[in-house]
């Protein structure tokens, strides 16, 4: 079968042949003339060949393309036949008729660019030329972008792009025509440059020819007439294709294409592209119309599209022709064996097989240095005519040496100082070269870039001063690309170019149009966009000695330029914050990316944990990672293998410690500089002050420094290193030149390059004698001698001068030859006016110099440019990005009303914040918190209007969100900004604006457990004035503005958008999320929240309660590390409580909290202690106002104790707690150690109370660490504040009167141990009451302090040694309180009234202050809650308290109940105690469990408080209360006392109670009061009688029974019934028989057979029952006792010593029975006392003194009513005799008054 291709050729003879025969000039002919015609002819012998072959590729492809391409050449052709011609090429071209792999491709291809470069046709009219130049276009533009177009020499390709080059500047051409010219030029360009990948850099020397080769052409033409001169004679059809060698075949481009050379000449019958001499018939020069060329476009480009769009089948092999360069569109190469590349079916034109394996097809004699030789196949010789085929020359593909050439014409078109270069050609040369940079990187190839480096870069920042926008914009577009993929080429041409956007930006020039700043703008931002460009920035210019700090400059523009001056926000404005957001958006992408590499990393190494030694840790070091980066980019881009450093640098990614270090360097380098120029020694030594330079000088340094440093002046070098003291340094600075291998005149230009040359003789002299001598020595002495080269040097500088100094040129004719011989023989240096050098000339000169020097710079280290990673120094960056980017943040957000922008200023905020947090830069944070919160507005608006105004600014809004939100993601760097965060927080509060949860506190009184902090209005039952108030609330000035009327609708919309938005901020969060907050910023935000305290102008005391919650909510959040913060909460804490003058809502809540602290953090083991000591806070209060509250901490304590009581295990604490149970319960005043004092004592110990430290601590420790630990502020208490008794005036104050100071003295050494000083307190004994001075209470108080005892009383398990007897001491305490319904003060109601109207009286006073319309709410008022709180006394006030008794009623039956059940399960716990610790062993107490032990610590207290109920004034508890005492005094367990404890028993309880029950306790209840009397009476004689035994065995067991009958006689006569009368003898008749029975009254020595002791019985019994005697024993008779007997008692009784031998002394009384002022008697004492005479304890004076011999007594104070009456009269031990006056206790005590004499009472 015949191939398809054979046809298509065919066809097209066919209708050439045809076009040509119908032309006019044809019509007429024969057939032979046919045969003639050269045209026809060859046509004709084509076709014989088709017909005899079946495959097209049978034969070469020049055979049939030579008949079409003679047709192109022949200039006798028309302009339509020219057209058909080079239709049917394209058409072979794009069908793929050629096969590239046919080795006679290369020549076809070769001959077919010839032939269409030079096409020549008879013109007709313009319009139909232009048809043909547009086919020219079309067929060149396939040629280039088939595949076969791979084949095209160099030069045919500079042909190519010539041709198209000269169309498109043709400006007599339509303009139709030039532009489909320009798009051809684009699509050649691009498919040139992308394929430069495919080729390789010539070695040197083959470079260098090749290039001359290209250039030879325009070498030696005239500027103006380049164009006319390349003209060139038509080829003839066959002639043999010249080699590259020769200079005729060649071709350059020209880059000075003269605009003034008509295309088509005048005269001239053919048009060609250049144009003919030889052309023969003349043509009127046509003009170009658009006329008929609108149709013909159209078509042209759909031909264009199609050609390179459309695959076009063809028989054997299908090719697509693709314009676009970096397409890839699969070029699968299938090698057949025998090396032959088939074409797969889709072949890009980037598909050329580069490298062929087949060497054999690799031409031999091909130049052995072109790399191009394995690029291609090449065919051998290929030529024309087969003839001439063997002797050929191998056709050159195309490669770098053409890609150069019209790299370096391109860029010769954007020069803008040449002339010939019109605007449309420069617009041109920017258009292709954007296209050439787009298409490929250059980079790599060093002939391109030396280009790019130098004229290029130049011509781009000249075409920046023109004023043409386009340009403007085209040339800013083409830096861009080279500052993307070139920069670290092109360090100082960066610098320049981003100087001269820099003056543009900020240019105030007037005619500069508004939209090149604008563009100069985005060309900036552009840049920054480029990832890690701005870090290349910093660390490449801000970091190095003698550049710019472009990027803080170009920060602080871009700030500066992103604040509007008029107050309007334009473009630019936006522009210069999105440039500075680019840096904040990269920086945040790498921290986000680092945190998440973080955690991924963290994941792989917590799974892989076997493979960890491989691999490196998550923090990998950063530089090695960014090392490698730019080893590998360095050996990518064929450079030297490792990463260069530049010198200033210690590796090649510095630490930011050495780049600060740099830095620094360089701004003292500055400020040297500027000195040095002004006066160079000045500058020197400024450096070396500072350390730059060294001292001494070392002249070679110096010299370095001069020469490195650009910002020095040349004529201060000049002078400094001409001075004659600096020789040395001259001899350095030359040295610092490499003179080597240069010509003494370039030498010479080189070396005074350096510094200016000043003009006096002598200093020129040795500037250049040093010159000479080295260029001498270097260049291995070419002169005779040194003269020789010296005289030369100055002869050239003479010549310089003479040429180039107007003012010598204007006074002389210019030097000849002869004059410059003359100089050289004889050197006369003389004063030189030389010339200005080029760095002091202006304009061009200037310019060329300033880029010389540039470039010179580039090619030194100091060029050099690091490359980084993305993310390396972005904390340098961001501290010096975060003051202007947030600055300008704020201000856009400010003015800016639009949407979008606000959104994205809060998106800058928030990224800003992210890395703050990230790199932890709290005073970023902080300043970023702050800025927003003055957007949120809340701080600046009144409460009164803060609803409504942020309600509706939405804008407010925002940033109030933000706030809160960035508050809850990196609350970990706040410091300063929390104070913000909370005032806005107050101002909500304020204005009712926070959510509900937040304003409510745990309460322990109120029922529901809660209470708001904010007060609520009173309802209008007040009529008007209440509404009044309500709006004077709302609208800060009052009910003149709003007319009395209600909020608006729009304001209560307002105010719930406010509410929402609020609620959406979750400020609430900010507490709950504490708990994850770094320890330093927890304790900024406690600091923040403590420094709000009420004072006059800024807080109130709502304010300071509302944050004081917050604290302490945050404090029950970080339970876990409470121990850190626990100092600074209990300081301020201390400071509400113990500094509070009076009571007021805050010091309740401040208590409140503290005791909701403790319930709270007793669990937590490690801080337990110093919370509990903390609670001795509460006891340091005021009394009057801690019994203001004493209901809120009842109710604590309570709940405390309840949650909390096994967790306490110290007795200190237990101290604690009771005492304030007392303190609250029974308003007992606390011990005065707890108090504030400021004694001399107590400084001398040198112990400071509570108040003083926390002071102290607070003013010294606290400011510079922020917390104080709790041991400072413990230690020296625990030692001194508890066993103080040893100081005077804690002996004073505890109830004890110390005689004698020699005692004193003694006891100091040893002090008590706080142990036992909390487990032995200083009680009378002898009383029933603990002798405390109770204050007033609350009953509801009491009723729960109660109920907490009971509740630890009744749990064994909280009942323990450290507690006990403290636990048993309180119990008492409550019972002195509850005695009689605890009314004991007459003025209690007085002072509840007082109390409540106080508190009522506190709110108006806010009222008044409110309605004055300040914006702040009133001061000191009392929510309307804590009126119905303040004491629920005040309802029971009104009358007389009924509920009361049933109430106290109740707290004395369980108070004896408690007492009871203790009473009773006292010797159980205390065995099973001993118990315990036998197991234990190594404890340090011991604790006993025997009687002695259980009575004095448990039996008689308890049984004292009983006791003491039965002198209750109501009945009900009286009678319990006696029958409980004589259950617990009759109890099994109590019969294991011995004698001693059942005296004492006698002593402390039965005595003292029956003394009590003497009083008029219940006036009302007479009948009550005898049967009370009457069964003390009769428990008496029971408990007497029970255990007689023992008693008799006590030496005092005459005593106890004399006591024993005194109490009967005052009880005969203490009754008005007949109750006691009868019931008192009955019970003594009793007593008598029984002790008679027992025989105790009998002693055998006596003369009578009875003893003294029935006797003195008798004495006294006869007193009060005459006839009891007669009655019971009538044979006795009684003797008068003798008073010697008693003495002598008494003096044996002083000689033995012996605890238990106590013997009395009873002096006769004178007194009739009835009228006995006082009944004497005698006390037993403990075991350690002594004897003890009483005198009568009236009030008169002792009547009898003591004798000195007698030994030292101990007088126990008497329970007589003095004592019972009187509860705070101290209770006297008198320790040394010699100082005792009299022997009653009265005297003894100044200042308290006894209320009566007994006496009085008995009568």
């Amino acid at each position: 079968m015949v191939d398809k291709n054979i046809y298509i050729v065919q066809g097209e003879i066919t209708t050439v042949v045809g076009a040509i025969k119908r032309n006019s000039r044809w019509n007429n002919h024969t057939s032979l003339d046919e045969e003639q015609d050269p045209l026809l002819n060859s046509f004709g012998h084509l076709k014989e060949i088709l017909n005899n072959i079946r495959e097209l590729s049978d034969v070469e492809p020049n055979l049939f393309m030579r008949p079409f391409l003679e047709v192109v050449r022949s200039e006798d052709t028309t302009g339509p036949i020219t057209g058909l011609a080079l239709t049917s090429v394209n058409k072979f071209l794009s069908y793929g008729l050629i096969d590239a792999n046919h080795e006679a491709a290369a020549e076809a291809i070769e001959n077919m660019a010839d032939a269409v470069t030079h096409a020549r046709f008879v013109g007709t009219d313009p319009a139909s030329d232009e048809v043909v130049l547009m086919k020219i276009l079309q067929v060149l533009r396939t040629l280039l972008l088939t595949p076969v177009g791979a084949h095209l020499t160099n030069e045919s390709v500079c042909e190519i792009m010539q041709s198209c080059f000269r169309i498109c500047f043709e400006m007599r051409l339509s303009e139709l025509l030039r532009k489909s010219a320009e798009h051809t030029l684009v699509d050649m360009v691009q498919l040139l440059f992308s394929r430069l990948p495919q080729f390789k850099e010539e070695a040197k020397s083959y470079v260098g020819t090749n290039m001359k080769k290209l250039k030879m052409r325009a070498g030696g033409m005239s500027e103006s007439s380049k164009w006319k001169k390349q003209k060139r004679s038509p080829r003839p059809p066959r002639h043999m294709v010249q080699s590259p060698s020769d200079p005729g075949g060649s071709s350059t481009l020209s880059n000075n294409l003269s605009g003034g050379v008509p295309f088509i000449e005048q005269g001239f019958s053919s048009s060609s592209l250049a144009t003919s001499d030889s052309a023969g018939s003349s043509i009127s020069s046509p003009t170009a119309t658009d006329s008929g060329l609108d149709a013909g476009s159209k078509a042209t480009s759909r031909e264009d599209l199609s050609d390179l769009e459309q695959s076009i089948p063809s028989a054997n092999s299908s090719c697509t022709v693709t314009s676009l360069p970096g397409t890839e569109s699969g070029s699968s190469h299938k090698q057949s064996e025998g090396g032959q590349v088939e074409v797969a079916q889709a072949v890009s034109v980037d598909s050329i097989p580069e490298v062929v394996d087949d060497k054999d097809s690799v031409p031999d004699h091909s130049d052995p240095t072109s790399v191009h030789d394995m690029d291609y196949v090449n065919p051998r010789g290929v030529r024309f005519t087969q003839s001439t085929q063997r002797d050929g020359v191998a056709l050159i593909p195309y490669g770098l040496p053409c890609l150069r050439e019209l790299f370096r014409f391109l860029i010769s078109l954007t020069n803008p100082h040449d002339r010939h270069n019109t605007d449309a050609m420069v617009q041109m040369g920017l258009q292709l070269l954007t296209v050439a940079l787009e298409s490929t990187c250059v980079v790599n190839y060093q002939s391109l870039l030396v280009l790019v480096k130098d004229e290029l870069c130049r011509h781009l920042f000249q075409l920046l001063s023109v004023e043409r926008m386009n340009l403007y914009a085209s040339s800013m577009r083409v830096c861009f690309l080279l500052f993307e993929s070139m920069r670290e080429h092109l360090k100082f041409q960066l610098e320049m170019y981003l100087k001269k956007l820099m003056d543009i930006i900020t240019s105030e020039n007037t005619k500069m149009p508004y939209e090149m700043k604008e563009l100069g703008l985005e060309a900036l931002v552009q840049l920054w966009r480029i990832p890690s460009f701005v870090t290349e920035l910093y660390i490449n210019y801000d970091c190095d000695f003698y550049c710019s700090n472009l990027f803080e400059d170009l920060t602080k523009l871009l700030s500066k330029n992103a604040f509007p001056v008029s107050g309007q926000l334009y473009t630019t404005h936006l522009l210069s914050l999105e440039a500075l957001l680019t840096v904040i958006d990269s920086i945040e992408g790498h921290c986000q990316s680092k945190v998440v590499n973080n955690t991924t990393q963290q994941n792989q190494s917590d799974t892989l944990l076997a493979d960890e030694e491989g691999s490196t840790s998550n923090g990998a070091d950063l530089t090695t990672g960014i090392t490698l980066h730019l080893l590998h980019r360095d050996t990518d881009t064929g450079d030297k293998k490792a990463p260069k450093k530049p010198p200033r640098f210690s590796t090649c990614l510095p630490e930011s410690l050495e780049l600060l270090e740099i830095r620094t360097k360089k701004k003292l380098l500055i400020t040297g500089t500027e000195q040095f120029n002004q006066k160079p020694k000045k500058g020197v030594q400024f450096l070396q002050e500072k350390g730059l330079l060294s001292d001494p000088l070392d002249t070679k340094q110096v010299a370095q420094w001069l020469r490195e440093n650009p910002r020095l002046d040349k004529k201060m070098i000049g002078e400094y290193i001409s001075d004659r003291n600096n020789v040395e340094l001259l001899d350095s600075f030359v040295n610092t030149f490499t003179f080597q291998g240069l010509r003494i005149d370039e030498a010479l230009r080189l070396y005074l390059e350096a510094f200016r040359l000043p003009g006096e003789a002598p200093v020129i002299q040795r500037l250049l004698e040093t010159f000479t001598d080295n260029w001498q020595k270097v260049n291995g002495s070419p002169f005779m001698n040194n003269d020789a080269g010296f005289a030369l040097a100055y002869a050239v500088i003479m010549l310089n001068t003479d040429q180039h100094n107007h003012n010598v040129r204007k006074q002389n004719i210019p030097m000849t030859i002869e004059q410059f011989k003359k100089n050289l023989k004889e050197t006369r240096i003389q004063q030189i006016s030389l010339i200005n050098p080029k760095y002091e000339q202006t304009g061009l000169v200037k310019e060329n110099y300033v880029w010389s020097v540039l470039l010179h710079r580039g090619a030194t280290p100091e060029g050099l440019f690091l490359h980084l990673p993305p993310g390396s120094y972005d904390h340098d960056l961001f501290t010096m990005t975060w003051g202007p980017t947030i600055a300008a943040l704020s201000y856009v957000f400010d003015k800016s009303l639009d949407e979008n922008i606000i959104q994205k200023a809060i998106t800058g905020f928030r990224k800003c914040a992210m890395i703050a947090a990230h790199y932890g830069c709290s005073d970023v944070f902080d300043n970023l918190i702050i800025s927003l919160c003055k957007f949120t507005t809340l701080a600046s608006e009144s409460v009164e209007n803060l609803p409504t105004v942020f309600g509706s600014n939405n804008k407010a809004q925002t940033a109030a969100k933000t706030v809160f939100d960035l508050a809850h993601k990196h609350g970990n760097i706040l410091r300063e900004g929390w104070k913000n965060i909370l005032e806005s927080m107050l101002q909500l509060f304020r204005a009712q604006l926070l959510p509900k949860a937040m304003v409510e506190m745990e309460d322990f009184v109120e029922p529901n457990g809660k209470i708001s902090l904010q007060r609520e209005e009173m309802p209008s039952n007040r009529g008007e004035s209440a509404v009044l108030s309500f709006i004077n609330w709302l609208t800060p000035s009052g009910a003149e503005q709003s007319g009395l009327r209600g909020p608006t609708t729009e304001n209560q919309e307002a105010k719930q958008a406010a509410i929402l938005c609020i609620k959406q901020c979750d400020p609430e969060k900010l507490i709950t999320e504490s708990k994850f907050l770094q320890l330093e910023s927890l304790q900024e935000l406690m600091k923040a929240l403590i420094s709000v305290s009420p004072d006059e102008e800024t807080y109130d005391e709502e304010d300071a309660a509302f944050c004081l919650e917050m604290l302490l909510r945050i404090v029950l959040e970080n339970r876990d590390r409470v121990s850190c913060v626990w100092q600074t909460v209990r300081d301020h804490l201390y400071h509400q409580c113990v500094h509070a003058t009076e009571s007021c809502f805050l010091v309740e809540r401040a208590v409140v909290g503290l005791l909701r602290l403790a319930i709270r953090l007793l669990r937590r083991e490690e801080i337990s202690s110093q919370v509990l000591l903390s609670l001795r806070l509460l006891l340091m209060m005021k009394p009057h106002v801690l019994s203001r509250i004493s209901r809120e901490i009842a109710y604590g304590l309570h709940e405390l104790l309840k949650t909390n009581a096994a967790n306490i295990h110290c007795t200190d604490d237990w101290y604690t707690l009771f005492s304030l149970l007392e303190c609250i319960g029974a308003g007992v005043k606390p011990r005065a150690s707890f108090q504030l004092t400021s004694s001399s004592a107590d400084n001398e110990t040198g112990a400071q109370s509570d108040s003083e430290l926390s002071s102290h601590h607070s003013n010294e420790v606290s400011l510079d660490r922020g917390y104080t630990s709790d041991s400072e502020v413990y230690t020296d208490h625990s030692k001194t504040r508890m066993p103080r008794s040893t100081t005077d005036v804690d002996v004073s104050s505890s109830g004890w009167l110390v005689v004698g100071k020699v005692d004193l003295e003694t006891s100091k050494p040893t002090p008590v141990n706080s142990k036992a000083q909390l487990n032995h307190p200083l009680v009378n004994q002898y009383s029933l009451t603990l002798g405390q001075d109770l204050g007033q209470h609350d009953t509801k108080s009491l009723i729960k302090c109660v109920e907490t005892l009971s509740f630890i009383v009744r749990d064994a398990a909280h009942v323990t040694p450290d507690n006990f007897e403290l636990c048993v001491r309180t119990i008492r305490v409550f019972v002195e309180a509850s005695l009689n319904g605890g009314y004991r003060n007459h003025d209690k109601k007085k002072n509840h009234k007082y109390e409540s109207k106080s508190r009522m009286r506190k709110k108006p006073v806010g009222r008044e202050r409110d309605i004055g319309g300040s914006t702040r709410r009133g001061g000191s008022r009392v929510s309307s809650q804590r009126l119905s709180r303040s004491h629920s006394d005040d309802e029971e006030d009104e009358g007389v308290p009924a509920s009361y008794h049933t109430v106290s009623l109740q707290v004395s039956q369980d108070l004896l109940d408690l007492m009871h059940t203790l009473h009773t399960r006292a010797a159980s716990i205390y065995s099973s105690w001993a118990e315990e610790q036998r197991h234990l062993e190594a404890s340090g107490k011991k604790i006993e469990a025997d009687s002695q032990t259980l009575w004095t610590s448990c039996w008689c207290p308890l049984l004292q408080g009983i006791a003491w109920l039965c002198c209750d004034a109501r009945r009900q508890v009286r009678m319990q209360a006696l029958t409980y005492l004589q259950r617990a005094l009759l109890v099994h367990d109590l019969q294991t006392l011995d004698a001693t404890e059942w005296e004492s028993c006698f002593n402390k309880v039965l005595f003292p109670l029956l003394t009590k029950l003497l009083d008029n306790i219940s006036p009302a209840d007479v009948g009550g009061m005898e049967e009370t009397r009457m069964r003390a009476c009769t428990l008496l004689s029971k408990v007497f009688l029970q255990h007689l035994s023992p008693l008799l065995s006590l030496p005092t067991f005459a005593a106890l029974w004399l006591t024993i009958l005194d109490f009967m006689d005052k009880y005969m006569h203490a009754g008005s019934s007949d109750l006691l009368l009868e019931a008192i003898p009955e019970s003594l008749k009793n007593m008598l028989l029984v002790m008679d029975t027992a025989g105790i009254f009998r002693s055998s020595d006596s003369r009578t057979g009875y003893s003294d002791l029935w006797e003195i019985t008798w004495e006294r019994i006869v007193c009060f029952l005459p006839h009891l005697r007669e009655e019971l024993f009538k044979q006795t008779v009684i003797h008068a006792p003798r008073l010697e007997a008693l003495v002598l008692d008494a003096d044996v009784a002083g000689s033995t010593p012996g605890p238990n031998n106590l013997s009395a002394c009873l002096p006769p009384s004178p007194h009739p029975p009835s009228c006995l002022p006082t009944v004497q008697k005698i006390q037993a004492t403990s075991p350690a006392s002594k004897s003890l005479p009483l005198a009568p304890s009236g009030t008169s004076p002792a009547r009898s003194s003591l004798p000195p011999s007698q030994p030292p007594l101990i007088l126990q104070p008497l329970a007589s009513p003095l004592q019972v009456g009187i509860p705070s009269m101290p209770l006297p031990i008198i320790l040394n005799p010699a100082l005792i006056e009299a022997t009653s206790p009265v005297p003894l005590l100044p200042g308290h008054k006894p209320a009566s004499s007994p006496t009085d009472e008995f009568q």
